[in-house]
């Protein structure tokens, strides 16, 4: 039987206007939560410096609570949480979990090892055995970044499956499929899996809804939560949005920009109906806000449309969305 969902979450990163894709998972958290009564939390992904613009966050919020996506607890700053991240890191290191890495981006790229199929590098081992003369050596050329010890393949607590709400059966063998994995960048920023999976834990959050690019991410999470003693959350990755051209959406070329179908839209409406649909939660051409689609949401009608989506090409170029509508929405 499923766990109810006590508590989900949006966790944007404020590095731009959403798009079409960011606003899909948020507002399939929202209609899972709030379709078993739950509360929602908002928080902020900033802990990245090149993140941390609290107007960029605040555009976030507006843009959320202009679609009908609203949030019970929050917003809570990740860049406000770092000691919280730094006393998780310290416990590790204590346990003898950790080992500090010095490898380079570039180094880590010129190697020959293989990679995962999201881009993710393997690691292969390259600093796990150096001796404390060679860890004090580098450590006076370069601050090391931090990276967890991850069980031999043949030790059965390095497998970590779990069932997807949307993609279904997962199973990874850490030591095969991403190696020794970071927790703290060489700059003193807490790692995305680390923070995440604290944050995840002391807000209550039963339920993670996200893109299918991070799935890849979750065996790493799952592990250091039994590390800590954590609960697991259930989760859902969603599909991710591709232009008629095939490429994936991104923030980077500013598409599907929710700014500019603010504009285009003049409502909300045919932004979530369009979404809806491409999920099975609406008809082609329904205007619906998020309150109208929480009694017909179901993981099961979105598993049915788990392929990758054609955006809206109305979204991408086309008329204005205006006009008169007895939906009103």
């Amino acid at each position: 039987m499923e766990e109810k969902v006590t508590h989900g979450r949006f966790a944007p990163t404020p590095s731009g206007r959403m798009h079409a894709g960011n606003i899909m998972a948020a507002l399939l958290a929202w209609l899972s939560c709030r379709s078993e009564g739950g509360t929602m939390v908002l928080r902020i992904e900033d802990l990245d410096p090149r993140a941390q613009d609290r107007k960029n966050a605040e555009l976030l919020m507006d843009d959320l609570s202009w679609l009908g996506l609203d949030w019970d607890e929050g917003p809570f700053y990740q860049s406000d949480r770092r000691d919280i991240y730094r006393e998780a890191i310290a416990e590790l290191r204590e346990r003898g979990l950790t080992y500090p890495c010095f490898c380079t981006r570039a180094e880590l790229h010129a190697a020959t090892a293989p990679h995962a199929s999201d881009g993710t590098y393997i690691y292969q081992g390259t600093c796990r055995h150096l001796t404390k003369e060679e860890v004090a050596r580098k450590s006076a050329e370069r601050r090391p970044a931090t990276r967890l010890i991850v069980p031999d393949a043949d030790d059965p607590r390095g497998t970590i499956s779990f069932t997807d709400a949307v993609y279904g059966p997962q199973s990874e063998v850490l030591a095969r499929d991403c190696g020794d994995f970071l927790i703290e960048r060489s700059d003193g920023v807490p790692a995305y899996q680390l923070a995440v999976v604290v944050d995840d834990a002391l807000m209550g959050v039963t339920e993670v809804v996200r893109g299918h690019d991070l799935l890849g991410s979750c065996a790493r999470q799952i592990y250091l939560q039994r590390l800590f003693g954590y609960p697991e959350p259930a989760y859902a990755h969603v599909p991710l949005l591709i232009a008629p051209s095939g490429r994936r959406l991104s923030k980077r070329d500013h598409d599907l920009d929710l700014g500019v179908m603010r504009e285009r839209a003049g409502r909300p409406g045919p932004i979530i109906g369009a979404l809806a649909a491409a999920v099975g939660l609406a008809e082609p051409g329904e205007e619906v806000l998020p309150e109208n689609l929480i009694s017909r949401f179901s993981w099961e009608k979105v598993r049915a449309h788990r392929a990758d989506i054609v955006a809206n090409a109305q979204f991408l170029a086309g008329p204005p969305l205006v006009g008169n509508h007895a939906s009103g929405v």
